[in-house]
């Protein structure tokens, strides 16, 4: 499957990811406070583990879906929304993550029903729902005996949790080209499951020592 992954699609993959990885670094920086060199770099890292792994399997799961339905699928990145998603970012701390799209091509010209598009849409949300579950658990592990900010297990579960949970959430959003409309418009039972569920995740996600409260 991985030979089906152009040589343009992954330097766009890459872009992106490196993008919204610095994006991310920014807001958790923000957030921490005062951070020296050796932090930031830390927090880096750890962005480029945990943004790589939601964003890419993300797009991987659209496009897959698609080829599978016997479409081509290819992402595409949006130079100048990953300058904006940075800029915001640093100046309002706020992550807009729209790093670009998978264009599905019709190449047999039958064209794609409401129920393909759906679940080409949602297996991406769905991707990331699923992928909040290891990322909570690592914050569970990591976090039963130490502090947040001085383990990095703890710190990479938090993390992951968090830009898996929000990646989740904004693509669910029924507006524009995002995901969230697609599913709407196809089945709206999934769209209110998925939707619930992101938002619940999120909102989990961003206050993490509730987890640890409850063991």
């Amino acid at each position: 499957m991985l030979e089906r992954i152009t040589r343009r699609e992954e330097a766009d993959l890459f872009i992106a990811w490196v993008a919204i990885s610095l994006a991310f670094t920014i807001i958790f920086l923000r957030n921490f406070g005062q951070a020296d060199a050796v932090t930031a770099l830390i927090f880096l890292g750890i962005s480029l583990l945990t943004v790589g792994i939601g964003f890419i399997l993300h797009e991987m799961a659209h496009k897959f879906v698609a080829i599978r339905y016997g479409f081509w699928a290819e992402f595409r990145k949006d130079s100048t929304m990953l300058v904006v998603a940075v800029a915001l970012a640093a100046l309002v701390g706020v992550v807009f993550a729209a790093p670009g799209a998978t264009v599905i091509y019709d190449i047999k010209g039958r064209g794609i029903s409401r129920e393909e598009n759906g679940w080409i849409s949602a297996s991406g949300p769905i991707i990331n729902l699923v992928l909040c579950l290891p990322f909570a658990a690592l914050f569970i592990y990591g976090g039963a005996g130490a502090s947040i900010p001085g383990n990095i297990i703890t710190m990479i579960g938090m993390v992951g949790f968090q830009v898996n949970a929000m990646i989740a959430a904004f693509n669910m959003l029924p507006v524009s080209v995002l995901d969230g409309k697609k599913v709407f418009a196809w089945n709206k039972a999934l769209f209110a499951v998925l939707i619930l569920a992101a938002f619940g995740a999120l909102i989990v996600s961003l206050s993490p020592e509730t987890i640890l409260n409850l063991l």
